[in-house]
């Protein structure tokens, strides 16, 4: 999921290569594999587990899983079915990868899998207790939950800050302007998470993070390292023996870097509370203060410690997975020039050319939505959304997903599937014009933000800012390839570099 993030390795003297990792696993697997096989013949008697692959098919692609897991995972469906078992270590996994049986774990059986698996890295400092993607269903999960959708997230409140992420799009455009002056290339994907990490954390706390495109900044580096530490597979999750141990040292390194995390948030929170005793305060809209005002009312629902964790959340996730579609749309629309001159078309009749966008705007551009779409699509931003557990064994399509099961939905084979998809690994945003297909959780062949009780509480903001942020950049700029490069031959796996030519209006 967030494999596109490079950074520098961190030394640590517990941290275990590749090489070394890929034996133990070896081993364990194969032990514990044979364990829970004897443990469970019993029990296998009596239920219809889904089919998978063999011990040994899972050793033999077990490099391909820890690089490529929805693909790996995608290529076995299409063998095994659309509702299949994994076991790896100690974990039992069930992947599903069609519509109708997502349908099932998200909506028909939603209540039986609302429950997360949790993952080692996220028990750091405790915040396992107060992660709204993590809590179990529960009194403080549902006040969290209600507080997002009620006071952060709704149409009214987004309006209402709109003139902070408005400022944040006019410095992006400036910046933009002031690489086409040099010439130069600019890292797409490290421009759109530093952005986006100024339009989230203006939208939260009336301040930038970042405060220009060029590298270095700590901000950047923590929140980008936290990324890493959460993406990257874990010996521990897969054998807890190893908990004590921390062998690859993802806890330690994630400790770390969420401690320098609260200290930020603890000093932006210490001066608004200052802000907010004055006589004169006047509110920006932000979320800290609406936050704030909660705590004031009920501090049981909201304290101090639940704000710094509430936000960690928000920011840390609606940063990378905004930045990375981000990144996608304009990879993609770079590599087909019909798609952007459709696009250019459409922005110059209705906003006027060179335009920035207005988030009030895009309700009146059926293209640009078309392209967002396509690229979730294509590119889900969680390929095997979060993963959900089950509470109780539960039956699906006549097979038994057992207790305890890890369920994770497999998005990235649903969009990319040609039983589905006309043309699945084309980008064709026209397949979308006068569809009824939205991304809000309600068809179930498109949910790059989940569905049901779980579905991402922050998404409408994730659309507002990818929609502005795109078509402002498609409206505002020519773009071109570095070294004169025909768009045919760009590497779409690679980070896109391109060159901003500014369009005067």
């Amino acid at each position: 999921m967030l494999a596109h993030l490079e950074l520098p390795n961190t030394s640590n003297p517990l941290q275990i290569d590749m090489d070394s990792l890929s034996s133990i696993l070896l081993l364990l697997l194969f032990t514990c594999t044979l364990i829970q096989a004897l443990c469970s013949f019993s029990k296998r008697a009596n239920y219809k587990f889904p089919p998978g692959p063999s011990l040994l098919t899972i050793l033999e692609n077990l490099q391909e899983f820890w690089k490529k897991p929805q693909q790996t995972m995608a290529k076995l469906a299409n063998v095994y079915g659309p509702i299949m078992l994994l076991k790896f270590g100690q974990s039992t996994n069930v992947i599903i990868s069609s519509p109708d049986m997502a349908k099932e774990v998200l909506q028909t059986h939603d209540l039986l899998f609302s429950d997360r698996t949790i993952p080692e890295v996220v028990t750091s400092l405790n915040h396992e207790r107060l992660s709204l993607p993590f809590l179990p269903i529960s009194p403080l999960w549902k006040d969290l939950r209600k507080i997002c959708i009620s006071e952060l997230f709704t149409t009214k409140i987004l309006n209402a800050s709109q003139d902070l992420r408005r400022k944040k799009l006019q410095q992006l455009m400036s910046d933009m302007h002031q690489i086409s002056l040099t010439g130069e290339g600019v890292d797409v994907g490290i421009a759109a998470f530093k952005t986006c990490i100024n339009f989230l954390s203006y939208t939260f706390v009336s301040e930038d993070f970042v405060q220009s495109i060029s590298p270095g900044e700590e901000y950047k580096d923590i929140v980008a390292t936290v990324l890493k530490v959460i993406g990257t597979p874990n010996l521990v999750d897969l054998f807890p023996i190893f908990k004590i141990t921390d062998p690859q040292g993802l806890k330690g390194r994630m400790t770390s870097y969420l401690t320098k995390f609260f200290e930020i948030l603890d000093g932006l929170i210490d001066k608004r509370i200052k802000l907010r005793e004055e006589k004169h305060y006047v509110t920006n809209n932000d979320m800290l203060d609406t936050l704030l005002n909660i705590s004031q009312k009920n501090s049981q629902m909201m304290d101090r410690i639940k704000i710094r964790h509430f936000l960690l959340d928000l920011l840390i996730a609606g940063t990378d997975t905004t930045a990375y579609a981000l990144e996608r749309a304009m990879t993609e629309v770079l590599h087909n020039p019909g798609v952007m001159a459709k696009a250019k078309k459409e922005l110059e009749q209705i906003i006027g050319k060179g335009n920035p966008i207005e988030e009030s705007d895009v309700a009146r551009l059926p293209y640009l939505q078309a392209i967002i779409k396509e690229t979730l699509r294509m590119y889900p931003p969680a390929p095997l959304l979060l993963p959900r557990k089950a509470k109780v064994d539960v039956e699906i399509f006549g097979y038994t997903v057992p207790k305890g099961a890890r369920v994770l939905i497999n998005e990235w084979a649903i969009g990319r599937n040609p039983s589905i998809w006309e043309n699945a690994n084309s980008f064709l945003p026209e397949r979308f014009l006068g569809s009824t297909i939205d991304i809000k959780g309600q068809n179930f062949l498109l949910t790059p933000f989940g569905s049901g009780r779980r579905i991402c509480p922050g998404f409408p903001l994730a659309i507002k800012m990818l929609h502005s942020m795109l078509g402002s950049l498609i409206n505002s700029f020519d773009w071109k390839l570095e070294n004169d490069m025909n768009p045919k031959d760009m590497d779409l796996d690679r980070p896109l570099r391109a060159i901003p030519i500014k369009i005067n209006n």
